[in-house]
């Protein structure tokens, strides 16, 4: 270093200005190059891509709901004359439950899956949705009770448009004009599917708004809660499954299932455990079905899967169990299937226009 700058050095520290060391013009430029240079996007998911995966979510779904209902169908068709005019649904939903709880945390004790234990703040965020989905269940029993099958499926389709309303007003969808008619499509089929058997009392209306309500608000705030708390699917099915313990088990005292069940000697067997075991394997993944389709799709089509899911549970039940189908109940699944293959066109139409 020469005299002079040595001097400069002196007169720049007395000034308090920091020396410039060997090689700061170099890491000047290199930031310099990382500031200038393009920065890389976020990855981007396409519209081909999220199709894919809300068909396969759906058919998930699809699928495990029509094994659920087959299943729990044999239950109570082996069963009937043994519990004479009696039922115990509600606690085979709670042993279902406790199947469920007992799969997901085999799972993560064998580090196949993780989530972190149920804590105060996600269970008074999930709460409402088990709450929900027991008076989803307490009022579609009573609406069963005062209204014919062909009534409470008319019901059940207006659900849907109101599970629409609500997904546009909570969620900001905008749902393709084809989707609306779609509803109206499956809306008529059932309306005239049930003419023949049309008449409803205050009761069974009241229950029937009840059943509506309730189902409209369980599929909307289970799509707020899969936004909402920060859980892997897992640890929802988990929460889902452990507070659908607590909130149904006191409901089955209550209802005396738990008598019903240690008094009729004939379900005291191997087979009806195994297939209530059975049931209860069908509904974890169901669980997980569930919140995986609301999550990738949304309210309203989870809606429509759950409607058109009565087709392939009618011709089942045809050659499964001998169910007797109606020509109203044939031209109700045509009319549905008509409705459904609109709404999919009408879903397939919107993701070309995102493309």
């Amino acid at each position: 270093m020469t005299a002079e700058h040595r001097k400069a050095s002196s007169k720049d520290v007395e000034a308090g200005i920091p020396l410039k060391e060997e090689g700061d013009d170099k890491k000047i430029e290199h930031l310099q190059e990382d500031v200038d240079a393009p920065k890389k996007p976020p990855p981007v998911i396409s519209a081909a891509t999220s199709s894919t995966k809300a068909l396969t979510a759906c058919g998930m779904y699809s699928f495990c709901s029509v094994s659920m209902v087959l299943t729990n169908k044999s239950l109570a068709s082996s069963y009937d004359t043994s519990l004479k005019g009696q039922d115990v649904n509600v606690l085979i939903v709670v042993f279902q439950a406790v199947v469920a709880v007992f799969c997901v945390e085999t799972c993560r004790r064998l580090k196949w899956v993780e989530y972190p234990p149920l804590n105060s703040r996600v269970a008074r965020l999930w709460a409402p949705v088990n709450i929900l989905f027991c008076f989803m269940l307490f009022t579609g029993m009573a609406s069963l009770q005062y209204n014919s099958v062909p009534m409470v499926t008319v019901f059940k389709n207006i659900t849907n448009i109101v599970v629409t309303i609500g997904d546009v007003l909570y969620f900001q969808t905008t749902p393709e004009p084809l989707v609306g008619m779609a509803f109206l499509v499956m809306l008529l089929g059932a309306i005239f599917a049930a003419w023949h058997d049309i008449y409803i009392t205050a009761w069974g209306l009241f229950w029937m708004c009840a059943n509506c309500v309730a189902t409209a608000g369980y599929i909307l705030y289970m799509k707020f809660a899969t936004q909402t708390v920060q859980l892997s699917k897992f640890g929802m099915v988990f929460v889902n499954n452990v507070l659908a313990i607590f909130f149904l088990l006191p409901a089955s005292l209550v209802r005396g299932d738990v008598t019903t069940l240690l008094q009729t000697n004939s379900l005291h067997t191997m087979g009806y455990f195994l297939k209530n075991v059975f049931a209860g394997l069908v509904g974890f993944f169901l669980n997980f079905a569930s919140l995986n389709c609301v999550a990738a799709t949304g309210p309203t089509t989870y809606a429509i899967v759950g409607s058109l899911n009565k087709i392939p549970v009618a011709i089942f039940g045809y050659l499964l169990f001998d169910n007797l189908i109606t020509p109203e109940s044939w031209f109700f699944i045509c009319v549905s299937m008509c409705g459904g293959f609109l709404y999919s066109y009408a879903k397939i139409r919107s993701n070309r226009g995102k493309l």
